[in-house]
């Protein structure tokens, strides 16, 4: 067991720091323990965080009361729903970056030895195991926990039901007191959004890749399990350290295969590829979207969750949690059962000693009789994407769309034509310089996609961007287009009325324009002035590389 913080501690030269500790309460005892960090991203910023204050102190006895000191810290969280639709929504995926790095120079700084990280919204989830990879010292994760669905009408409601309302109500289909009454219902208590959105589809894979206690990922945020599930998280930490071992013994290749087939399988978020690339990167672990094809292409899609399907997160608890699904999974030989996990067993032995039963339910369908026989989260490519774009195809009726670009440079004038019924059916609505430099920030484009499924153009109309989407969009939606607008792709080159054809069922995605004009439409090609000359945003736009590789930063883009 390699214990870091005696550097800091240990010896007559250390008599300084150690004076500083025992002003925070700590006493000789407390010191010639190990020390975790116990990190949360917890603020007021969002109900998917609001919590996790509560949540760490839970944790921090779970690691003093087995052996250990805890050091709480925190760390910044955005909110993507209160950020999305507007300038905001740029500083979303950058979070995750400096989520990541804070994390990194606080265990650095104060030589702790082992991290448990509690997280809630979105880009908190990655950024958080993006650090304990990077680390690399022994490290529990454990998810905040997910939103209650509203109840409006009998109906399970997220917030993505106010965004799609809003559509609703600017196309006239829905009246002012209804988006009201939807507004005032859709989030009644903390936690993440409730569907298959990131936050949910992050919590999961963390539970598949072997970072996360089995059952953590489920259990809503104010359940009084969620506080159990914290504490043992915080012993299974110290536990973890006596046996040292670490993230990059967990996440190793076969482990991210099992975090792909798990995103496949329950129809998660496109955001869980990006992510998942920039979890692989931090873990040295080279992973493609060649991974990515292979990996779904052999895995059926069997969960019937939202936003494509029926059901939010807090119904899958009710049956089992991520834990069933794996058993579905394992049962049938689709997973490296032999990964080791943070329990120190191997994910099949975790779910061997777990005694789950077979309830009667509709959530989770037979591998054999799947929603899809293959799986949702897939890589096109083509004249278009030559590095590549991604769909999500959950819930998505259809497998091919032709039609004619309608092209706007901004998310807002997308947003704005929309809104003024200017987009038809038939259109692809191609948004532009939204991409990792070029917006920067890869701006999700929720408001726009569920302005269009509100306004009943969901199935007839596609959409491209070298941006992203929520977790919670649906319909025929093309993201992280790559090469990017903002470094000369051939997204930069479209105009209006140019044919674009999307065939899920072949993974292609063209622009029907000759080499030879896209060739003169290049040569007058220039890139635009960045949108920021300063800041965080502007440090993120010099660093950050292809979504193709994760939208990662790097000293050397």
């Amino acid at each position: 067991m390699e214990i870091s913080s005696k550097n800091v501690v240990g010896g007559t030269a250390r008599a300084p720091h150690r004076a500083m500790y025992k002003a925070m309460g700590l006493d000789d005892n407390d010191l010639s323990k190990p020390f975790v960090g116990v990190c949360h991203t917890g603020n007021e910023a969002t109900p998917c965080n609001i919590l996790l204050p509560t949540l760490a102190e839970e944790a921090k006895r779970g690691v003093a009361e087995n052996g250990a000191t805890p050091r709480v810290f925190s760390t910044i969280a955005v909110s993507d729903g209160i950020a999305m639709g507007h300038e905001g929504m740029k500083s979303s995926l950058i979070s995750r970056e400096v989520i990541a790095d804070s994390i990194e120079l606080m265990v650095r700084a104060h030589q702790y030895d082992a991290i448990v990280g509690i997280a809630g919204c979105d880009k908190s989830l990655p950024g958080t195991m993006m650090a304990m990879a990077r680390l690399n010292l022994p490290s529990v994760f454990v998810y905040g926990g997910t939103i209650m669905p509203g109840i409006l009408d009998d109906k399970e409601l997220t917030v993505v039901d106010v965004y799609e309302a809003v559509g609703a109500y600017d196309a006239g289909q829905l009246s002012l007191e209804m988006l009201k009454n939807i507004e005032n219902t859709a989030c009644p208590s903390s936690g993440s959004c409730g569907g298959m959105f990131t936050a949910n589809t992050m919590a999961s894979i963390s539970e598949a890749i072997g970072l996360a206690l089995p059952g953590s990922a489920s259990p809503p945020a104010e359940d009084e399990r969620r506080n159990k599930m914290v504490y043992d998280t915080g012993a299974a930490c110290v536990k973890l350290l006596e046996l040292n071992i670490k993230p990059r013994d967990i996440m190793t290749y076969e482990a991210f295969e099992n975090s792909i087939i798990m995103l496949n399988a329950v129809g998660g978020s496109t955001n869980g590829i990006l992510h998942l690339l920039s979890m692989a990167n931090e873990a040295r672990i080279k992973l493609t979207y060649d991974d990515f094809e292979r990996i779904r292409k052999k895995t059926p899609h069997i969960a019937d969750m939202k936003p494509g399907g029926n059901y939010v997160m807090n119904s899958l608890d009710k049956i089992g949690g991520i834990p069933f699904v794996l058993k579905k999974l394992l049962d049938k030989g689709l997973l490296n059962a032999d990964c080791i996990t943070v329990t120190g067993k191997t994910i099949q032995e975790n779910i061997n000693s777990a005694n789950i039963r077979e309830p009667e339910q509709s959530i989770i369908r037979p591998v054999d009789n799947p929603i899809h026989s293959v799986g949702t989260a897939a890589i096109l490519k083509g004249s278009l994407a030559p590095e590549g774009a991604v769909i999500k195809t959950a819930g998505v009726e259809m497998t091919k769309f032709a039609g004619k670009a309608k092209v706007y440079d901004r998310e807002e004038f997308a947003f704005e034509a929309v809104s003024k019924g200017e987009v038809d059916e038939g259109d692809v609505v191609v948004i532009r310089y939204e991409g990792p430099k070029g917006g920067p920030g890869m701006r999700e484009m929720l408001a726009t996609t569920a302005a269009l499924v509100g306004q009943g153009l969901g199935k007839k109309v596609a959409m491209v961007t070298d941006g992203r989407f929520s977790g919670g969009t649906r319909g025929f939606m093309v993201g992280h287009v790559a090469p990017e607008a903002y470094v000369g792709g051939p997204i930069a080159l479209i105009k209006d009325g140019d044919k674009i054809t999307i065939d899920t069922e072949t993974a292609v995605i063209e622009l029907r324009v000759s080499e030879e004009e896209l060739a003169k439409r290049k040569e007058s090609w220039k890139k635009p002035e960045a949108n920021y000359a300063s800041g965080a945003l502007a440090k993120y736009a010099t660093l950050v590389g292809s979504a193709a590789q994760g939208a990662v930063t790097s000293a050397n883009p």
